[in-house]
């Protein structure tokens, strides 16, 4: 008779600089792993949730390969520095099938009876967070063009385009031809097929 392998718990403990101890965060969720299951697999960080993050990088690969089925936090504010990163997060593990359990968050676990109504609320939390920074975006675009501001690349001066055209026009390469003129080869080559 075979028994089953044990499922396994990313134990992700984070701090966001080396004074701080990720100790305090660390029976807690440990326990909290073995209670519903799981055996507990560490991944410490000392790091900003603002900067790369390879430890986190890693138990988002091993959740993607199945290494792991649970990841538990002692809060959501461990996953990501902002409430909607850390639901995109969790989204992403529900995708996967990885549970999420949180010590603080006790209504959050994605492998319980509520599990439907919790991913329906956060897709719709980060739905609303997309639209507002859409809006946001676009607010600020329009405030930008009221105020006479230009996006993206300058337009090349019309008097270099047509000496690069001429350039080809006389046997020049076309890379050759932009290089001289200081043009880009595609905006050469716009010209030509409009020429």
């Amino acid at each position: 008779m075979t028994t089953a392998s044990p499922k396994t718990a990313a134990v992700y403990l984070r701090v966001s600089c080396d004074r701080s101890t990720v100790e305090n965060q660390r029976a807690a969720v440990e326990q909290m792993s073995v209670a519903r299951g799981f055996e507990p697999v560490v991944y410490e960080e000392v790091e900003s949730a603002v900067k790369a993050r390879p430890v986190f990088e890693q138990m988002m690969t091993d959740a993607r390969t199945g290494r792991v089925q649970a990841v538990a936090v002692v809060a959501l504010d461990r996953l990501h520095r902002s409430m909607t990163g850390a639901i995109s997060t969790v989204l992403e593990l529900d995708r996967l099938g990885v549970q999420v359990m949180s010590v603080r968050e006790s209504w959050l676990d994605t492998g319980g009876p509520v599990r439907p109504l919790l991913v329906a609320i956060f897709g719709w939390v980060a739905e609303q967070e997309r639209a507002t920074l859409i809006e946001r975006t676009n607010a600020g675009l329009a405030r930008a063009r009221r105020e006479g501001k230009t996006f993206g690349r300058p337009r090349a001066s019309p008097v270099k385009v047509l000496a690069a055209v001429e350039h080809v026009r006389n046997g020049v390469s076309e890379r050759v031809a932009a290089k001289a003129a200081g043009i880009s080869r595609s905006t050469l080559q716009r010209a030509l097929s409009t020429a």
